[in-house]
């Protein structure tokens, strides 16, 4: 039997007229030998008809939906929904490139210490061109447990692209999935997921970021005010509560 990796993607009214476009960037993935794939579509909330933009006869494809609850909520009920070894994020307004699910696998069939991985992320403007990521990049290889910590504790805001995320089933089950925040989710589970295992960075472009006005990051609290603060407060005490259960060393304190 093959072995399956799990592509989970929520999907709402705003991101609707971009899924057939991520669809056919998972669908040219070319996986290693006796690899397969399985998309788990989660419409957060009803009325979204994903169905109807999808190429359902692809059995490879299952859509559900459930209560609405936001994004993170409703990747969690994708992860619920999966059986795949590994767990992949692609966001319903976003697009794979080349070859990504292939250096995923291989990058963690290679190194049974590393948990998780990202990579480099591109935002993909509306007449299609493509800019790099504002940030910088780390090296590609290893990023030790506790390195995004560090970042983010500095800078409030993480240096690699939650996005990305390819992680280990029985990893994310230990986390619960995405943490149910109305925005941030992502960033709360890459930190948990720095606090618990090693990751691992891909140096090659593995995700087109779409930018457009109906992203919850267009949100006039997505970076300020007392939901963001309340949302960071949140993130950094799991992840410091995480770090003291496993004794990760704590970075210098850069808040004050």
């Amino acid at each position: 039997m093959d072995k399956l990796i799990s592509v989970v993607t929520p999907v709402h009214g705003a991101a609707l007229r971009f899924l057939p476009e991520a669809c056919a960037s998972l669908r040219a993935q070319r996986l290693p030998d006796g690899w397969s794939w399985e998309w788990c579509v989660q419409e957060d909330g009803s009325g979204v008809d994903a169905a109807a933009h999808l190429p359902t006869a692809d059995l490879r494809i299952r859509v559900s939906t459930s209560r609405r609850g936001g994004p993170h909520v409703a990747r969690t009920m994708a992860f619920a929904r999966s059986t795949g070894v590994y767990v992949k994020n692609l966001d319903a307004d976003d697009q794979l490139t080349p070859g990504t699910l292939a250096r995923d696998i291989t990058a963690l069939e290679e190194r049974t210490s590393v948990g998780w991985t990202t990579s480099r992320v591109v935002d993909l403007l509306a007449d299609g061109s493509t800019v790099s990521f504002e940030l910088g990049d780390p090296e590609p290889g290893l990023l030790p447990r506790g390195s995004a910590y560090g970042y983010w504790a500095e800078h409030r805001r993480p240096r690699i692209h939650p996005a990305t995320l390819c992680v280990r089933r029985s990893l994310l089950a230990l986390l619960g999935g995405w943490m149910a925040l109305p925005a941030s989710g992502d960033t709360g589970l890459l930190l948990g997921l720095d606090s618990l295992a090693d990751g691992w960075f891909i140096g090659d472009v593995g995700l087109k970021y779409r930018k457009h006005d109906g992203q919850i990051t267009t949100h006039p609290q997505h970076r300020a005010g007392p939901e963001w603060e309340a949302r960071m407060s949140l993130i950094q005490e799991r992840a410091d509560a995480l770090r003291a259960w496993t004794g990760s060393p704590s970075p210098p304190d850069h808040r004050g």
